[in-house]
């Protein structure tokens, strides 16, 4: 378990279109590449005493495209990455299953949110979930976490260029941001509608 464990709130984040770009059902740790914003924001998020854990459904396993060893071997060249920009993810969970698996860890079921809790000594209904897919939204919503929405989000994810969660979305961010470093200034402007905590990181 993380020195930082039990202290501070805790930050869970989609993977692909939210840190690095989503490149399809990629394999090689070498495509890896941050968004734009997302360093600056990991770091913000770092800065202010966020825990940040990354939560990530990678069918491409259960679909036969590639073994699960490829996607450790991402999740360690992600940690590498972090590093590199002053950053430390606590932990990287992944659903490994298809859609059609029924499976109860992949998001927006609540397995990997409980685990991690359960782990990592939180509370869900105090994170902060952020992620570019209504699905992303859905699981924070379950969790009773407040939901950041990254809306640079790839055609066909059903938010439109405004930004704005298409009509059709049951699911609701209670914030919506460009990218992560966006989404670390909405947090800090947004702090009095978040959960209340003794354990709410101050701003330097």
């Amino acid at each position: 378990m993380s020195a930082r464990a039990g202290a501070g709130r805790v930050a869970i984040l989609d993977r692909d279109g939210t840190i690095v770009i989503d490149r399809g059902y990629l394999d090689d740790p070498a495509g890896l590449e941050f968004l734009a914003g997302a360093a600056e924001g990991l770091r913000t998020l770092y800065q202010r005493g966020f825990r940040l854990v990354v939560v990530s459904n990678q069918s491409g396993v259960g679909r036969g495209l590639f073994p699960l060893e490829r996607v450790l071997a991402m999740n360690a060249r992600l940690q590498v990455m972090a590093h590199e920009i002053g950053v430390e993810f606590e932990a990287i969970y992944v659903c490994p299953h298809a859609p059609d698996e029924g499976c109860a860890c992949r998001k927006p079921a609540q397995a990997l949110m409980q685990r991690a809790a359960a782990e990592l000594d939180f509370e869900p209904q105090r994170a902060i979930v952020i992620g570019d897919k209504e699905s992303d939204i859905e699981f924070g919503r379950r969790a009773g976490a407040f939901t950041i929405l990254i809306a640079a989000a790839p055609p066909g994810s059903g938010v439109p260029s405004s930004g704005v969660p298409g009509s059709g979305w049951v699911n609701r961010p209670d914030a919506v941001a460009a990218d992560l470093r966006g989404a670390a200034a909405a947090i800090q402007t947004l702090s009095d509608r978040l959960p209340k905590s003794p354990k709410m990181p101050t701003a330097p």
